[in-house]
């Protein structure tokens, strides 16, 4: 599970109406607001330290996260076993390892550090349904853009299923296409000398994992069956230049968790303060029992989760074409001199000690570089391999 950064609400609609409909930008304040504790805690199948993430509704101006500290968290079973959670910078992990099992019914329980003890209704372990397959393949969507859609295939005979939630991380392969076996650095104020360049800068790895709220139900179908498509990729996107692969979580609800994440979803979607669909307060399964007029915001569900990983490469699917790059990496010609109209020699020392830009050919008083990120791939990504990288 991933924080979600709660805003007042109306503030919420305020802001969208502004955006979209104004030319002149106003700063927002939150002249009212209540502080409400987010509890997010999925509980899976997995036998793993779960976790639980605690965090509190923030105003608009304010930057980042509010994280819920000082907490006592644990999970309770109907077998009086107790799961204690300890934690580290506002993610709570259970002390030891364990899983969800079948027909057990689960609690969650959270005392904050001003006293207010929270309480989840019980909750049982959804059906277990793994992922069949995850299928990419060439297509145009209703853009009329061209690139890889991928989607996720699953299937229950027994129709348990029903609700689905998906969250993927997505991790990419990068090559700087301007990559320099040789290296400007800068060795005094009006002085430059070319080194051998380090190759580890030329193959970099980034991983991102979704934000979205991707949610699938079969209740309207014959067959209990889901083909989801959870990714499109644009064919000039450089996330899938050269190798690319998605490891895709799937998440098997009941209907309250997938209802309470639909309505999430929507609120998050809401067009604006006309909308018809006007936001409220949104309540999960969670109560405040030391004071019922305290407002929680949040949901503990116990779900099934299976996961699966694909790669592929750029060129299975076009193949003989050049890799896609966010760049267009034009080579910059530089002046190496420091007096006279024309010279460029300061520009390019500020531009090589800022680490700006990089070297692709020249000596003397004729240079070019290009920017950073076109012959560094360390200047915004990692040189690190992923352990489970293949090629």
């Amino acid at each position: 599970m991933k924080f979600y950064k709660i805003k007042n609400i109306i503030l919420f609609s305020i802001l969208s109406v502004l955006l979209n409909g104004c030319t002149e930008i106003y700063p927002l304040l939150s002249n009212t607001y209540e502080e409400i504790i987010v509890i997010e805690a999925t509980l899976t199948n997995e036998l793993k330290n779960q976790e639980i993430k605690l965090s509190k509704t923030s105003k608009f101006e304010d930057e980042g996260i509010k994280l819920e500290t000082g907490a006592k968290v644990v999970v309770k079973d109907d077998n009086n076993n107790e799961y204690p959670f300890t934690e580290n910078a506002g993610t709570y992990k259970s002390a030891t390892a364990f899983q969800a099992l079948p027909e057990r019914q689960y609690t969650l329980e959270i005392t904050t550090k001003d006293g207010k003890t929270y309480r989840s209704i019980p909750q049982i372990l959804t059906s277990i349904n793994p992922i069949q397959s995850i299928v990419p393949s060439l297509t145009t969507n209703k853009e009329n853009e061209t690139g890889v859609q991928i989607n996720v295939n699953s299937y229950d005979p027994a129709r348990t299923s029903k609700y689905y939630r998906y969250e993927y991380e997505e991790t990419y392969k990068i090559v700087a296409p301007k990559w320099s076996a040789v290296k400007i650095i800068a060795t005094g104020p009006e002085s430059v000398q070319l080194i051998t360049n380090d190759v580890n800068t030329r193959t970099c790895y980034s991983t991102k994992n979704s934000t979205e709220i991707l949610l699938e139900n079969t209740n309207d179908k014959t067959e209990d069956r889901v083909n989801f498509p959870i990714r499109f990729i644009e064919e000039n996107n450089y996330i899938i230049g050269h190798r690319y692969s998605i490891l895709v979580k799937q998440y098997i609800e009941n209907l309250e968790a997938y209802t309470f994440h639909k309505t999430l979803k929507d609120l998050s979607n809401s067009s604006g303060i006309l909308s018809p669909k006007q936001p409220g307060f949104l309540s999960g399964n969670i109560k405040c029992i030391s004071d019922p007029g305290t407002k929680v915001l949040g949901f503990f569900g116990v779900a099934s989760v299976s996961e699966q990983r694909i790669f592929f490469n750029y060129n299975d699917f076009f193949p003989g074409k050049p890799a896609p790059y966010f760049n267009t990496c034009e080579d910059i010609p530089f002046n190496f001199c420091f007096v006279g109209d024309g010279c460029e020699g300061d520009t390019m020392i500020y531009n090589i000690n800022k680490n700006l830009m990089t070297y692709i050919s020249g000596s003397g008083k004729s240079y070019k570089l290009v920017d950073v990120e076109c012959g560094d791939c360390t200047s915004f990504s990692s040189n690190v391999i992923p352990s489970f990288w293949t090629e």
